[in-house]
């Protein structure tokens, strides 16, 4: 069987098992983007099943992919068990209460798929399977345990991890519940993939990994593979310290956003018999790049992941904003050899944004603590979320002490701050400017006795 015999859905099937393909398969993760490509926002595109069914019908014209998620929102789950969402017009809803922070886990309702905007979802994906079902695989996402303790707990179970152990584990029993019931929505209405989308799992240590989270995913991915369904561990944010053991998971795919290297993450999901899926650069290249940056960076990840058992993907929902060129450019790349080895001949090293516009205080001679929060953007990423809450709870114990600046690198301005910070890692805190804690959450604690040692070097000079 020729390429040209092979459907993108069979091609991305086989790369999701670890198998050689004739071409990349490619999974652009259109979630509120899709609002974009119909003029409407993320709030009107999220609640109607035409308008997901119409905005997921333009990528496919468009950026000819091989597999795309129905919906890309990790606070569905949530919403259902009580927690409140607040909206916005160019992001996914964000979780802005949390029910176990002060009550009980026997207080939740019991989770419900007909409940919620699962329903809407349905009705999309019975739209959007009887359209493209043949020829283009659709994913079910769901909110991996972990993510889902956190949206219910709050920033309070870090502490709790060390405290309430037990009382963890109870609320992450309840969450693997909910994402096998979430998993079986998906499969029920027609979805070929799992991912299992954790990205709060980034910002824990190994340790933490191993207690709170590889039992739970993998009770997922059994199930999965009980339903003969193929399962993704999904993990945005700086996982390097937790990527070996997502790869000992029981998923069949690993995937990943930019801040992996991907040449590392290729090396041990072979070592672990998986494939492997991401890293094209969200912001700097898809949202805020060219298509000739487009084509460099799909190129970049195509030669490193080769053609066995790899999948290119951004490495997690594209913006809203992302021009639709730059996208169109990356299929391209997929598409079509000939352009590729155009791509090679013609790709040169890239001179660096200096940023000349963007000025960093001086530190020492400001009379608060300042810090500074750079994200891929608080509203939309739930990393980015938890750090800026973290950092608000902490200035809540410093009164007039602390000053708090978050630096979204979906804007110039971000990535200006970013460069000029030196951080590598998304989401980071800086304290006066130093790079303090580098995609990882601390305790409120930590974070307290971190920005009082701050403080008091201020008054000591």
């Amino acid at each position: 069987m020729g390429e040209s015999d092979v459907t993108g859905k069979q091609l991305l099937l086989k790369a999701l098992q670890n198998e050689a393909t004739p071409r990349p398969a490619w999974v652009p993760f259109v979630g509120v983007h899709g609002g974009k490509l119909i003029g409407v926002t993320a709030w009107d595109y999220l609640r109607s099943s035409e308008r997901i069914v119409a905005g997921l019908s333009k990528a496919a014209d468009l950026y000819r992919p091989d597999g795309l998620p129905v919906v890309f929102d990790l606070q569905m789950e949530a919403e259902v068990l009580g927690c409140a969402m607040h909206w916005g017009d160019q992001t996914p809803p964000s979780v802005t209460s949390h029910p176990l922070a002060d009550a009980p886990l026997s207080s939740l309702p019991g989770f419900d798929a007909a409940k919620g905007r699962f329903p809407i979802v349905a009705e999309a994906m019975a739209q959007l399977t009887k359209r493209f079902g043949e020829r283009i695989a659709f994913y079910g996402l769901i909110t991996g345990p972990f993510t889902l303790a956190l949206h219910l707990m709050g920033t309070g179970i870090f502490l709790k991890m060390f405290d309430e152990v037990n009382a963890v584990r109870d609320v992450l029993d309840f969450c693997t519940e909910v994402g096998r019931q979430a998993a079986d929505f998906y499969l029920d209405n027609g979805a070929d993939v799992i991912a299992v989308v954790d990205p709060m799992t980034s910002q824990i240590s190994p340790r933490h990994f191993t207690e709170f989270v590889t039992s739970h995913v993998n009770a997922i991915f059994a199930h999965v593979r009980q339903r003969k369904a193929l399962s993704s561990l999904f993990v945005c944010g700086n996982a390097t310290r937790n990527l070996e053991l997502m790869c000992q998971t029981a998923c069949d795919n690993v995937s990943v956003d930019e801040n992996i290297s991907f040449e590392f993450l290729r090396d041990l999901a072979r070592k672990h018999n998986k494939s492997f899926g991401g890293n094209l650069k969200l912001t700097t290249v898809l949202l805020l790049g060219t298509p000739a940056d487009a084509k460099r960076d799909a190129l970049r990840c195509i030669d490193a992941g080769g053609t066995n058992g790899f999948i290119l993907a951004p490495g997690c929902d594209l913006p809203y904003a992302t021009p639709e060129e730059n996208l169109q450019a990356v299929a391209t790349m997929v598409h079509d050899e000939y352009q590729r080895n155009v791509a090679r001949v013609a790709s040169q090293e890239v001179t660096p944004e200096v940023f000349d516009e963007v000025k960093l205080p001086d530190y020492t001679q400001e009379n608060k603590v300042i810090v500074d929060v750079v994200t891929l953007d608080s509203a939309s990423c739930a990393p980015c979320q938890y750090m800026v809450d973290a950092v608000q709870q902490a200035a809540r114990k410093l009164p007039d002490q602390v000053v708090i600046r978050e630096h979204k690198i979906t804007t110039r301005s971000g990535l200006g701050h970013m460069a000029k910070l030196g951080v590598g890692q998304i989401p980071t805190i800086c304290i006066d400017g130093e790079v303090t804690f580098p995609s990882i959450i601390p305790d409120i604690n930590t974070l307290i006795d971190a920005i009082e040692a701050k403080a008091k070097d201020k008054k000591e000079k």
